[in-house]
């Protein structure tokens, strides 16, 4: 069955996931690249999440693609751990991806630190846009996210219309507890990002997120000076 996001209607999605209902992650993932093999990609953020999901895809496809959006405003931690993750998986074909603009030709174009005054718009120029140019090369893309992280995750599907970058969006983790991330990572001795450590639930770029108190929303550190709470990768329009 050659998948895709034009062919496929809503009953098709119900049945999908109806098949894939009593089946785990790593059967979900076998799922996803017999059908997709090579037009699917795994964006990862290199959080904890993806820590567990780089290990699973591992285990599937050892060059399976990966791609980071760099939006050079990463904490340093973050790029020290992905050198680690090359290291551990030679195999894994894991890319970082520019925004068009460089920081110095964004803040000539559209001022100094547009991340402080219109945080939406910097989001788009450096993730979002990014994004659907590498998701117009493929069929269907694997993403981190979990039920328990939010209320608007909350009724993720294994297999998902995204409406937003006109593709199909594969979440093999949405039954995962933070608790049972945290137990894999421990059991399989993953590296995972040092800043987790550090109350940073949630780690994005560096200039809009902050570290999070003991007992609050694990994502009010992101964007924490703004009522945004989502880049808008997973927004549907």
């Amino acid at each position: 069955m050659n998948v895709s996001y034009q062919a496929l209607k809503d009953e098709d999605y119900k049945k999908i996931n109806q098949l894939l209902a009593k089946k785990d992650s790593m059967d979900v993932l076998k799922w996803a690249f017999q059908e997709f093999g090579d037009e699917l990609v795994y964006s990862c953020s290199f959080g904890v999440e993806g820590m567990v999901l780089i290990d699973l895809i591992n285990k599937v496809k050892k060059d399976a693609h990966i791609i980071f959006l760099d939006t050079d405003f990463h904490f340093k931690e973050t790029y020290e751990l992905i050198k680690k993750v090359k290291s551990r998986y030679p195999q894994l074909n894991i890319e970082l991806i520019k925004p068009e603009l460089t920081p110095l030709e964004q803040s000539k174009q559209f001022g100094e630190k547009l991340w402080e005054r219109n945080p939406d718009a910097c989001c788009q120029l450096r993730k979002l846009i990014p994004l659907e140019q590498q998701l117009s090369k493929k069929r269907a893309w694997i993403s981190g996210l979990r039920r328990e992280q939010s209320p608007t995750r909350a009724n993720t599907k294994y297999v998902n219309q995204d409406n937003r970058f006109q593709s199909i969006k594969i979440c093999p983790l949405i039954h995962w507890t933070e608790e049972e991330i945290w137990m894999y990572v421990k059991l399989n001795k993953l590296d995972y990002n040092v800043l987790h450590d550090q109350q940073f639930p949630s780690i994005g770029c560096e200039y809009c997120t902050k570290p999070v108190k003991e007992g609050d929303d694990p994502r009010s550190g992101r964007w924490a000076n703004s009522t945004k709470t989502e880049c808008g990768l997973h927004q549907q329009p």
